[in-house]
């Protein structure tokens, strides 16, 4: 199976990416707790694309690939924003940054994800998910 969609950055789209992840729970038969798991770690990637890297510009696009092979599901987000420096996101439950708002997102994919890897500078990040 494979999937590839390409959406405006504005918040509203997040919507297509929520039905995309229904059809896909159905094909797969995901039980709830896998569900949620690639609910919030891909609505999550995708977000951060729209907001972070394509700043809400709904001029630039955001581009989404999923497929499943191996017992595995894959999932691409890349935007056409610079990238970021991954390797450098400050840990959002130290104390310190308790009340920051910005750096949950990529917390979430790491811990929800089984594994999560960053391409061209950030500006593509790849969830993998065990589907055994």
């Amino acid at each position: 199976m494979e999937r590839s969609l390409e959406i405006a950055s504005v918040p509203e789209n997040l919507r297509i990416v929520e039905k995309l992840i229904d059809d896909i729970s159905a094909k797969h038969e995901f039980e709830s707790d896998m569900y949620g798991k690639v609910l919030v770690a891909f609505v999550e990637a995708v977000n951060n694309s729209i907001v972070h890297g394509n700043k809400s510009d709904p001029d630039k696009k955001v581009k989404v690939k999923v497929r499943s092979a191996d017992n595995k599901l894959y999932i691409t987000v890349e935007d056409e924003g610079p990238g970021f420096n991954y390797d450098n996101i400050p840990d959002p439950t130290a104390p310190e940054n308790i009340e920051n708002i910005n750096g949950r997102g990529v917390f979430l994919m790491n811990h929800l994800s089984d594994e999560v890897k960053f391409h061209k500078n950030g500006s593509m990040v790849e969830l993998i998910f065990n589907l055994v």
